[in-house]
């Protein structure tokens, strides 16, 4: 028992994929806020183009 136990807290494969969780968490919190800033003067160029076109 006492072995598995040290085998257990030796274990590290599941770290690396908890980092690229994070990683992937940032990644998506910066995109939403990139678009959340700029999500409406892009909407305001669609816009104009579009209204351009006709």
């Amino acid at each position: 028992m006492l072995a598995l136990m040290k085998n257990f807290l030796k274990e590290e494969r599941g770290q690396g994929m908890t980092e690229y969780g994070l990683i992937l968490a940032l990644l998506v919190i910066g995109v939403i806020a990139v678009l959340v800033v700029m999500g409406p003067k892009i909407a305001q160029k669609f816009k104009n183009v579009s209204d351009n076109l006709n």
